[in-house]
């Protein structure tokens, strides 16, 4: 059942949910949590539909905020919201309620979903793109148990990891982290089995990868040994190699479906690591709302061990993007100018040495006559 409203208050939007459960036959809320979404118009229906999968396995409430600010100066200063409410069919046993805030209101979404949210249910804000630099500190995110954001959508996602370390507050996770749950097993299962030295790692995935760092970094600080990430065509990761004593771990997927794990002394086998959609991503995110530490440290430990140009080493000791060393004051080989030459220390003034005995002033036998404000042997009284 689909309820459309414009130009409404939260007030009537409640008033709808209740009229289309009871249209519907459902007037019990069984919903377990809810589910903020904060995008704009040309990326809501992706995101929608991946929420609406996940909610089968978490059934809630899911609240796409959609924000229309408006491009002339009387559009930014209108305030409307239209909403559009969703209950039953594809929706399942959860609801949906689309919230298009036009003008002025779009930038006080918190105050539209507040009245909202299901009573005494924990709270989960998604971004799908564009989120905010420090998610605990924005409005909405502040209601949330659970912060969830995709460092992959955005234009330089290492820089991006830098941040969310930067900002890192419990409840905070990222897709990119999410992505890489199934190597982690993996891996974790391999190193079970095959108790051997490691000396260090290498990490191949495609550019612009930041699963790719993430892995890096949690295999750095998991072992402490120096963990190197390559370039490779993708799609997404495509092999980790570990060395060891008794020879090479691979874990090899090169067509993004199947793998293969290679082990010392043991046969090769198939694994299945399938690289995995939204949807699958956000259910595994809903199954624990408690803070994932192992994200926290891992993106902690990795952000200031990057190095740039595509190629990364976890245990560098140079961090991605450092201050530079102060520069002299003249660079070698420029020619000194007034502005960036320092000036000599100056010399103390030397003492005047006494002026030298003229002859008149000498008596028989080599003295001088005393005089005023002479050395002579009259003290300094003058001739008479």
């Amino acid at each position: 059942m689909n309820i459309d409203l414009t130009d409404t208050t939260s007030s009537r939007i409640n008033s709808a949910l209740v009229q289309a459960r009871r249209a519907t036959g459902t007037p019990a809320v069984g919903m377990v949590l809810t589910l903020v979404i904060v995008t704009d118009e040309g990326n809501h229906y992706d995101a929608l539909k991946a929420a609406s999968e996940a909610s089968k396995e978490h059934p809630s409430r899911i609240l796409v905020v959609i924000k229309r600010p408006g491009r002339s100066p009387r559009d930014r200063k209108m305030a409307r919201m239209d909403a559009e409410v969703r209950v039953g069919g594809e929706t399942g046993t959860g609801e949906t309620v689309l919230l298009r805030l036009h003008g002025e209101l779009a930038s006080h979404a918190y105050s539209v979903v507040l009245p909202l949210l299901l009573p005494d249910a924990p709270v989960v804000v998604w971004w799908p793109e564009d989120a905010p630099e420090h998610p605990a500190k924005d409005l909405l995110g502040q209601l949330a148990q659970r912060r969830i954001t995709d460092a992959q959508a955005t234009e330089d996602p290492v820089a991006t990891l830098g941040l969310r370390a930067e900002t890192y507050t419990p409840g905070d996770t990222d897709l990119a982290w999410t992505r890489i749950t199934p190597w982690r097993s993996v891996l974790a299962a391999a190193l079970d089995q095959k108790h051997s030295k490691i000396t260090s790692a290498v990490v191949e995935g495609e550019a612009y990868n930041p699963s790719s760092e993430l892995l890096a970094l949690w295999l750095a600080e998991r072992l402490r040994v120096p963990v190197e990430t390559q370039i490779s065509e993708g799609p997404g990761l495509t092999a980790v190699r570990l060395e060891t004593a008794d020879g090479v771990i691979c874990l090899d997927r090169a067509d993004g479906a199947l793998a293969e794990l290679a082990m010392p002394g043991q046969p090769d086998r198939h694994v299945a690591l399938q690289r995995r959609e939204v949807s699958e991503l956000i259910a595994e995110e809903l199954r624990r709302l408690d803070p994932d530490e192992m994200y926290a440290i891992s993106v902690k430990f990795g952000v200031s061990k990057l190095n740039g140009g595509g190629t990364a080493t976890a245990t560098a000791e140079a961090p991605r993007g450092a201050p530079a060393p102060p520069l002299p004051t003249r660079d070698p080989g420029t020619t000194p100018s007034p502005s960036n030459t320092p000036a000599p220390p100056q010399a103390p003034p030397a003492v005047p040495a006494p002026p030298a005995p003229k002859p008149s002033d000498l008596k028989p036998g080599g003295k001088t006559e005393g005089k005023a404000g002479g050395n002579g042997e009259n003290g300094g009284k003058a001739n008479k």
